[in-house]
């Protein structure tokens, strides 16, 4: 075979190698129903409605879109109030928003599609492919003066299934709980979650493994940059770019439009502003440790597995509703409902006890936070973003809850808790 022909030949190929297979089950999209046509009262549903809509007219928040879907249909979605503060350009039911760490869902499901096609296990070493990562060391001594430090060696490898429950023993920098990791991460130039700058996610990682951990890999629940180092580890294992991978893997097969590590120009206009109330008015937020408008701007080159993706509401109750598909939509399977159980099982053990445990990157509700009431039916999947972003999804109910919002630095937002808790009681079957 000539030269010409194999690269034709390969050309040809690679679009099938990296297809999602599809699926005997075949659910529909996402649609619009009418809330009593899947058991949801009409009139509570109001009562949503006003709760949100006062909370934007006392101005405890600028501006935010909220979903509520339940068997597959969105019965509840609006948007209310303003994606801008210079302009006061109102809210969109398309805006699009900075998820933050509900990019962690993301890259967890990528991961798990690589698993299950045998690449590896879940306890092999993360060294097996990111060699930076043998012999990892604990933090010992640390001297604030100058902010060298001591370090001892682990008792274990990092794996890859501490990296997806934030048991490795990795900080997260400038967010980290720990001065002394948000000193030593600056200082060793590590990006924690966003940039502008002209940097890989390969460069960045090679920096994060050479760092001391705070505990020994699997003893402790650390939030970390563990989803980040994974989707290093992606590309290594697919030959893909990150990017890449989640565009033709995930989000073209789900036909998630709006979903982007970084903006197309044509969907810029759509970005919601990140906001903040100074002096009893809310303003744009300016650049700080990242620019907020790294979505849009900047070298573009940074795939943040752990917090770099924007999206909307639509698009991520389209994700959500994969998994309460157990794992397909229509007609694409991503994951096995075996694989997406295993997700939802508790990863961590005791290390997390009371109204939720935690699976491969999930909140997960317990019965006991059945019990504490106002958080959905035992083994609803959850969590947020740094922005101000939230999602929960119910299997037992069918019912997936999202609330989209862009904020800093603010306080007296009660949106998050009420929404929940009300999205609850408007089963009516």
């Amino acid at each position: 075979m000539n030269r010409a022909y194999f690269t034709l030949f390969l050309f040809l190929i690679i679009p099938f190698t990296f297809a999602q297979t599809t699926s005997i089950k075949k659910s529909p999209p996402l649609s619009e129903a009418a809330p009593q046509s899947v058991g949801i009262a009409p009139e509570r549903l109001k009562k949503l409605d006003a709760m949100l809509e006062e909370a934007i007219q006392n101005d405890e928040i600028p501006g935010l879109v909220a979903l509520v879907a339940r068997n597959g249909k969105i019965v509840y979605h609006a948007a209310k109030g303003k994606a801008d503060a210079a302009d006061g350009k109102g809210m969109s039911k398309d805006a699009i928003f900075r998820i933050a760490s509900q990019t962690k869902a993301i890259t967890s499901t990528a991961v798990m599609m690589l698993w299950e096609e045998g690449k590896f296990r879940l306890d092999d070493p993360i060294s097996n492919w990111i060699p930076e990562f043998k012999n990892p060391h604990v933090l010992q001594n640390f001297r604030f003066a100058d902010s060298s430090f001591t370090a001892r060696p682990a008792n274990k490898e990092i794996t890859i299934r501490h990296l997806l429950t934030h048991t490795s023993g990795l900080g997260y920098g400038v967010i980290d709980g720990d001065e002394r990791m948000k000193m030593i991460y600056q200082k060793a130039g590590i990006v924690d979650l966003y940039t502008t700058e002209n940097i890989s996610i390969g460069d960045n990682i090679k920096k994060l493994a050479a760092l001391p951990l705070h505990h020994n890999p699997g003893e402790k629940y650390t939030y970390s940059e563990g989803l980040d180092v994974l989707g290093y580890l992606i590309e290594i294992v697919s030959g893909m770019p990150f990017d890449q991978f989640l565009r033709t893997r995930i989000f073209e097969p789900l036909g998630m439009q709006d979903t982007w590590f970084y903006l197309p120009d044509a969907k810029a206009n759509r970005l919601v502003k990140v906001q903040r109330k100074v002096d009893g008015k809310w303003e744009n937020f300016p650049v700080t440790f990242y620019d907020p408008q790294y979505p849009i701007s900047g070298a573009k080159r940074f795939f943040s597995g752990g917090a770099g993706l924007s999206s909307t509401a639509k698009d991520y109750a389209t994700f959500l509703q994969m998994y309460l598909n157990g794992g397909e939509l229509n007609g694409i399977r991503i994951l096995s409902r075996n694989t997406i159980e295993t997700m939802m099982k508790n990863q961590i053990g005791d290390l997390w006890s009371g109204a939720k445990h935690y699976g491969l990157a999930f909140g997960v509700v317990t019965a006991q936070g059945v019990a504490e009431g106002g958080i959905g039916s035992e083994g609803t999947f959850d969590w947020g973003g740094y922005f101000n972003t939230q999602y929960f999804a119910d299997p037992q109910e069918k019912v997936i809850g999202i609330v989209m919002k862009q904020t800093s630095q603010t306080s007296g937002d009660q949106t998050g808790w009420k929404f929940r808790q009300m999205v609850f009681t408007l089963l009516d079957d």
